[in-house]
């Protein structure tokens, strides 16, 4: 292979990783903004459910079991 050959070759190689790097900071990217949607998401429940009074409620006698069972 001569010397020029060999420049194309390293010259595409490098153009592809540099396609694939890109890809995957924009995966990175897509992924980062999702993830803070969910976090976002995440602490509205949190703290509508402190709100509603949460795990400190008494359960209503509709959810209740019966003395029977």
């Amino acid at each position: 292979m001569n010397p020029e050959d060999r420049l194309i070759a390293i010259e595409t190689k490098i153009a592809h990783q540099e396609d694939l790097v890109e890809s995957l900071n924009q995966t990175i990217y897509s992924q980062q903004k999702k993830i803070d949607q969910l976090e976002d998401l995440f602490s509205a429940l949190v703290r509508r459910i402190k709100e509603s009074g949460g795990a400190d409620r008494q359960p209503s006698s509709e959810n209740e079991r019966p003395p029977h069972y």
